[in-house]
């Protein structure tokens, strides 16, 4: 079983969003195989989903509602054969970690350049950052997933 772990800040907006698009997309492709999961670097353990994640998770036909916020941590991080960061900053504390080679900026992992690899933060935003957001994240999402996919049939590691 591959295991992917999607990493933000506080784990309540972009990585559950995250996960739970590429949980769908894996299903939608009958990928089998693939275990989707996220935490953040600065997570309150326990934390429901942000109520705009929840609601845009639902105009998108995702249910939020039993995701719970989860601490990024060493095993977290050793458990993942693959870890998808937001931003930057996630990245780095992947490494310190033990992370390093395993992880990604999304945006990165899927080709874009520097000025397109991090997801913003929508924490405090109205409803349609969080629709921008979702957007974003399902783009990056497909894209992530077809290169999984095309690796995993090559039979790379990563």
């Amino acid at each position: 079983m591959k295991k992917i772990l999607l990493v933000c800040t506080g784990n309540i907006c972009r990585s559950p969003l995250a996960a739970a698009l590429m949980q769908r997309a894996l299903a939608e492709r009958a990928v089998d195989g693939i275990e989707v999961s996220s935490a953040g670097t600065g997570a309150w353990d326990g934390a429901p989903a942000s109520e705009g994640a929840y609601l845009v998770g639902l105009e998108q036909g995702l249910d939020l509602s039993g995701h719970r916020a989860r601490l990024l941590t060493r095993d977290l991080v050793e458990q993942s054969d693959l870890i998808l960061t937001m931003a930057r900053h996630h990245r780095a504390r992947v490494d310190e970690l033990g992370g390093e080679g395993r992880v990604f900026v999304i945006g990165e992992y899927v080709g874009r350049g520097p000025e397109g690899a991090e997801v913003s933060d929508p924490f405090g935003g109205d409803l349609d950052v969080y629709r921008d957001t979702c957007t974003e994240l399902a783009t990056l999402v497909a894209a992530a997933v077809d290169r999984i996919v095309t690796e995993a049939g090559r039979g790379d590691q990563r």
